[in-house]
């Protein structure tokens, strides 16, 4: 069963999407930021739906190193281990970024500090938590499959797209995978694409997930594109 992020309907309410995504599917990933933000569980205990929540990343660095930043970033990621908690389900996050080539070496402490705090954070609430591979944006983690050792025993969340845009997803699909973010592109702009509409080969990233045994979930940006992508992919 594939899983649905809210992000296709992030310019609705939550609940109207969560609606909407009820009628194609029983597995959703909440986008746990900006008009999809919660801080707490009761809106997902009216549904029965499986979840991961995809931890707010917009004004979020675990890896920042003004510490105040940092240890912000910790506790907001922590209020997303908190529901995910509650509700039986998983948490996906971001990296984190350096502000400066030079301060690399630092934010790299920084970032293992804040995964030492989140994986006791995560075991205390028996949850799982998979950190995500970034796309082609300058001073962000995890680019490429040779940062792979940087999340330790934390799961591996492969956003396909943000691999194609690195030029590295067949690289990346030889790894250990936990959890998959599927949509398309043309190798150049993150556009959150329906599948088919780029150039990755969703043949290889399917029999991947299968290989896995890992969770899925479709992360395009409209509604219809959803429904487009999970067509294509039941037949791969």
């Amino acid at each position: 069963m594939f899983g649905i992020s809210t992000f296709c309907l992030h310019r609705e309410p939550l609940p109207d999407a969560l609606e909407k995504i009820s009628e194609i599917t029983g597995f959703v990933e909440i986008m746990d930021d900006g008009p999809h933000y919660i801080d707490d569980a009761e809106i997902l205990g009216n549904y029965s739906f499986s979840y991961t929540l995809h931890a707010p990343s917009r004004g979020v660095n675990i890896a920042s190193l003004l510490e105040p930043i940092r240890r912000a970033s910790v506790e907001v990621t922590i209020g997303s281990f908190d529901i995910a908690g509650e509700v039986g389900g998983s948490v996906v996050m971001h990296p984190g970024y350096f502000a400066w080539e030079q301060e690399r070496s630092q934010a790299e402490t920084q970032f293992f500090r804040s995964l030492n705090e989140l994986s006791v954070a995560a075991e205390d609430r028996s949850i799982r938590f998979f950190i995500e591979n970034m796309g082609n944006w300058d001073y962000f983690f995890l680019r490429t499959p040779d940062e792979l050792d940087m999340i330790g025993d934390a799961g591996f969340a492969l956003d396909v797209g943000h691999a194609n845009l690195n030029h590295c997803l067949p690289e990346f699909l030889g790894t250990t995978i936990d959890h998959f973010h599927l949509h398309d592109n043309n190798g150049d702009k993150d556009t959150h694409s329906p599948v088919g509409e780029g150039d990755i080969d969703f043949r290889a990233v399917m029999s991947a997930v299968r290989r896995h045994d890992a969770t899925a979930v479709i992360e395009v940006e409209t509604f219809d594109g959803v429904i487009e992508s999970m067509e294509k992919l039941k037949v791969l």
